[in-house]
Order: C-alpha cells, then structure tokens, then sequence
C-alpha cells in the first residue's frame, strides 16, 4: 500500500463515514477487485483488512486512536499501518496496549522510538492477523431418480460479509445419498488479513423413491405376489435402480419376508468408483381382503382338505402351560 495512505483512504470514505457507508464502499471495491472477478488480489487483501478493522466498531474504535497519534513512526506518513514494533508486536499487542490504558504503542512510550518502541522496522507483523474465512453451506434437493445416475445443479448463494451473490454448479455424484456432503474448496467466507476464503458445503437432498430404499449402495424394495403365486410359484419382471429389468423365479411355497439379491443391480457406489450395491428384493404375501363367492367355496375346499399343523409349535408349548 502507498505510504501515508490509512484504511480510510483505502475504501475511499471519510474518517466520520457511516457503518453503512464503510460498509456500501467495501462491497464496491471487493466486487472490482475480486481475485475470481479477475481483480487484483494484492488490492483486495488490502480492502479486506481495511474493511476488518473499520466495520467492528471496537476495533475502528482503537484504530482511531493510533490515528491520533499523526501516524505510527515508519510507517511512511499519518496512519499508515504496514508496520509492527519490536519483540514480535503486532495490531493484537497494540489494541490490548489501548486496553490497558498504556496507550498504543505501550507504557514504555515515552522513552523514546529507538529505545521504548524496541526498534521498530518490520512491516510483516502490522498486517491484522491473518484469519481464513468461514465456511458456507447450503443444501441441493435431488430427485432419486437424479441421485441414482448423478445430475448438476447451478445453484446461487451470498457471500454474508459483502452480500455478492455467486454461482457454482454442483457436481451431484452418480450414487449420492441423503445427506451426503460435497466440499468446494475456497468458494465460502472471505478470509481476513490476507487469510483464504472458507469453502462451501453442499449437502444432497436426496427425495424419497415411491418404490426403493437406500441403505448405501444397496437398494432395497418390496415385491408384493398373491397366495397364489407364493403357493404355485412364479416369474416377475423386477425393475433396477439402473432402468434395466430382472427376472425373478419365485419357488412354489415362498413365504412373506423371503429376500432375493441380485449383485451389482443397486446404485453406484459413492465411496468406490466403477461398483454397485446390490439389489435386495423381498417378498410380501399379499391375502386378498375381498373374495368372491366361487373364490370362498373353493378356499374352504382346500382348507378341509388340508390335513397340515401349521401350529404345531404353539400348540405344544401351550399344551405345558
């Protein structure tokens, strides 16, 4: 930064500005300067630090105060601030120096620049700290039909410090699970004193699927068949998460939870590229809740002729009771 300039000057407002003004200045500078824009990021650094210490009212409090000073002594003119004291001082110890009533440049002031001031000469420590900045998040709503063979979203979020809208597009993966997280690395909160940015966290949403569930990879799903089919046996075209068909042999005699596994049907495999969960297909026994007339006599034909204990367990513990 040019010597003799001071944060003021840097965002271009007067030294009794309004929080708004500060604050409407730094918007339009970081918008003109933003390194993704193209800008300048050495001068973007330098509005950030400036906006810093100028929108928290303590700091610019106390940064006032140095400025009554007529300017830290080498820093190359009135208010300016690219500069440091010995022993490793920097804006912290300088603050905290205010605090404590010593003024700014400590109780051992008076005793002149070379001696109390401990030499002062760097001009790395009197940056503010470097601090990386927060991380953003926000949440993509996926269908499951998407979250099963991957999908893009261009979505917009604000930056919260300067109110700038941006845009990324989400990369949802072929496989993404509800709740799942995507970083993208220095798109969050811009840092301060030179800090990077935080990143954004894109957490999927993923809607549920009227006919499979997810458990991971795998995918679960109900396939209801009649008595009839579960007595006799059967064949089912079975639908994949994939869009492709399997056929199902059911056996003659298969009872209600019955579950079959078809390898590598399921959904890809988030965590291992170039696999695929399983898909697991239960049975579920459906009893007609109706029956017609010629239905009822030919059941309860059957039933008289059934001579089979279907209760042979229960009724023998009960027979001990």
């Amino acid at each position: 930064m040019p010597q003799g300039k001071n944060f003021y000057d840097v965002l271009g407002v007067s030294r009794d500005a309004s929080d708004k003004d500060i604050k409407t200045a730094f918007r339009k500078l970081a918008q003109k300067y933003h390194p993704d824009a193209g800008g300048d990021e050495a001068k973007f650094k330098e509005i950030s630090e400036a906006y810093e210490t100028l929108s928290d009212a303590k700091k610019r409090k106390e940064y006032d105060q140095l400025l009554m000073f007529g300017g830290m002594p080498g820093a190359g003119g009135a208010g300016g601030y690219t500069y440091t004291g010995g022993a490793g001082a920097g804006w912290g110890d300088i603050f905290d120096s205010i605090l404590r009533g010593e003024g700014a440049f400590g109780s051992d002031w008076g005793q002149g620049f070379g001696g109390g001031m401990g030499g002062m000469g760097g001009a790395a420590g009197a940056r503010a700290r470097s601090r990386k900045g927060s991380d953003l998040s926000l949440t993509v709503d996926v269908t499951a039909e998407d979250a099963f063979r991957g999908v893009t979203h261009k979505v917009t979020y604000r930056i919260p410090s300067t109110g700038e809208q941006q845009t990324i597009t989400v990369s949802v993966p072929a496989g993404a699970v509800d709740g799942g997280k995507l970083r993208y690395k220095r798109r969050g909160e811009y840092g301060a004193g030179g800090g990077e940015r935080g990143d954004l966290v894109v957490t999927t949403h993923v809607e549920e699927h009227p006919l499979f569930k997810r458990k991971g990879a795998d995918v679960n799903m109900d396939l209801p068949i009649s008595i009839y089919e579960a007595a006799l046996g059967c064949q089912v075209d079975v639908p994949t998460p994939g869009g492709a068909t399997v056929r199902l042999k059911v056996p003659a005699g298969t009872q209600t939870g019955k579950t079959f596994r078809f390898k590598d049907m399921g959904a890809p495999d988030v965590k291992h590229r170039g696999r695929n969960g399983a898909l697991l297909v239960k049975i579920v026994v459906q009893t007609p809740s109706r029956l017609s007339d010629q239905e009822r006599e030919s059941l309860e034909s059957l039933l008289e002729a059934d001579q089979r204990d279907y209760r042979e367990k229960v009724d023998r513990f009960r027979a001990k009771m």
